[in-house]
């Protein structure tokens, strides 16, 4: 057999679809984010300014987060010498532990080495575990939660997106003597909703279910304290688990889940994804601790980022430029075609030195094809001038809809 004609032939099918990745090849600047240099295959080097990045507060070039992290590489070097289990685990790993359990409020927490990591090894144990375990997830929950579910070979329903009553009627058809896993997401990362986090917990506590968290695109974003949505609405304290990422708002890497000790505990004790994974380096959750100290206190970054999410809507408003509205810091300008939407973001890149990468199936469902923006505190009305006024002129030579002004 040909093995590389078999993959070959499937890699053009991508292509045919629109649906090939091509990453962009990015420099990024210390201090000068959302800046970078983009390099080509001809090792051509140009400025761009990037409009898509999970680095939602600019924290990964904060001096405070790279003061930590100087310091820490200096002092621990480089990597972290092994799993946690074997002389991995660093003086910095239970500090950023306590500092994440004392942001949601719980009694420990428990760091992986990415959020897709946490979900899959968390989830996968829990759910494969727990004794006659159905697992009830949001039908719109990430890859690496679905991944995690599957895992662990429990039985699972899917409940409609954020449908509180869809959930009730399935919790309701399965024994009571069962355990049953509720795991969902707060924030959507493709099309910015919100959870209705307190109505899902109703029914979980109706039916005794144990309630597990995604809030990788909230925490450091809301909440007084940078917790999450569940923080912010005051609900942290009725969640069994509460899952978040250290490499989006909060600017470095990792991932991790806050819960009870015995919770955490459990699954540091049987998660092979923890057990057998090689620990941060010790600079990297230097540099995590003093984001989520910094983001604790300060309420700077988290208004000047609503500020800049609502000038980009307003602007993109006021062109009928269509954008799915949510409550949420993510902008998806809907495309509807996978082809349209890369050759809008390439045209972008070369002409205007503005990044936005396309999001096509099977990210999101075909012909719902996208531009993501996630407005950043440090874009400027300038740059917020130039995306708005770029995007409105690929939008006009492309002949695409734009919606009509409310009256």
């Amino acid at each position: 057999m040909d093995y590389d004609a078999a993959f070959a032939e499937q890699l053009d099918g991508l292509r045919g679809a629109g649906n090939y990745r091509v990453f962009a090849e990015l420099e990024r600047r210390a201090g000068s984010f959302p800046r970078a240099s983009r390099w080509t295959e001809d090792g051509q080097v140009s400025d761009v300014t990037v409009w898509c990045s999970n680095d939602y507060l600019g924290m990964g070039q904060h001096p405070k987060v790279l003061d930590a992290m100087h310091e820490a590489l200096d002092r621990c070097g480089a990597g972290a010498g092994g799993t946690r289990n074997i002389s991995g685990t660093n003086h910095q790993h239970v500090v950023l532990e306590s500092e994440l359990a004392d942001l949601h409020g719980k009694e420990a927490a428990l760091i992986f080495t990415s959020g897709y990591v946490s979900n899959w090894a968390s989830l996968s144990t829990l759910a494969a575990r727990l004794p006659d375990c159905v697992v009830f997830s949001d039908a719109l929950n990430h890859a690496s939660m679905i991944e995690g579910i599957r895992h662990s070979r429990a039985e699972c329903q899917r409940w409609r997106h954020n449908d509180c009553a869809h959930l009730d009627e399935l919790l309701s058809a399965v024994a009571p003597g069962r355990a049953k896993l509720v795991a969902f997401e707060s924030v959507y990362s493709m099309d910015g909703d919100i959870a209705p986090i307190a109505d899902i917990l109703d029914v979980c506590e109706k039916h005794g279910a144990f309630t597990y968290i995604d809030e990788v695109h909230a925490v450091g974003l809301y909440g007084p304290r940078g917790g999450g949505i569940a923080e912010r609405e005051g609900l942290m304290h009725r969640i069994d688990v509460i899952e978040g990422t250290l490499g989006k708002a909060f600017g470095v890497m990792g991932g991790y889940i806050a819960a009870s000790k015995t919770v955490c505990d459990f699954v540091r004790s049987f998660a092979s994804g923890f057990i057998f994974s090689t620990a941060l380096p010790p600079a990297i959750a230097a540099g995590a601790t003093a984001s989520i100290r910094h983001l604790k206190e300060s309420q700077i970054e988290r208004v000047r980022h609503q500020n800049r999410v609502k000038i980009v809507r307003d602007r993109l408003n006021a062109l009928g430029i269509p954008h799915l509205p949510n409550p949420s810091h993510i902008i998806p300008i809907m495309v509807g075609d996978a082809h349209h939407a890369k050759m809008i973001s390439d045209w972008l890149m070369d002409n205007h030195g503005i990044y936005v990468q396309p999001i096509n199936y099977p990210t999101v469902p075909k012909g719902t094809e996208r531009l993501r923006i996630t407005p950043s505190p440090v874009h400027t009305d300038a740059d917020i001038d130039r995306l708005v006024e770029a995007i409105s002129e690929i939008w006009s030579q492309c002949r695409l809809a734009r919606q009509e002004l409310a009256a």
